[in-house]
């Protein structure tokens, strides 16, 4: 559990969110596949198009999530990088 707490706090609030939202996704789209194929059958034509259908809303969903991850790394190097040069300015008379 303290494993979980200390990613969660290091991640901050953006990427827990998109973490969030990208699970919420590969949940729905596992849950529907499984409802549909239930009702159609796992090896027909319908199964197998579910089954990529439901791959390419996954892999879109991870590359938004790593996307997003990438742009709050970016945007909080940045941040501290401003912060830094301009609170460690040294005044000179």
């Amino acid at each position: 559990m303290s494993e979980k707490r200390s990613s969660k706090e290091k991640d901050g609030f953006f990427k827990q969110v998109t973490k969030e939202a990208n699970n919420i996704v590969q949940q729905t789209v596992d849950s529907s596949g499984k409802v549909i194929k239930s009702i159609t059958g796992e090896g027909g034509l319908i199964g197998k198009t579910v089954d990529s259908s439901g791959n390419i809303i996954k892999k879109a969903s991870e590359k938004s999530t790593e996307a997003i991850d990438k742009t709050v790394d970016t945007s909080s190097e940045a941040f501290k990088k401003v912060k830094n040069k301009t609170f460690s300015r040294k005044d000179k008379e």
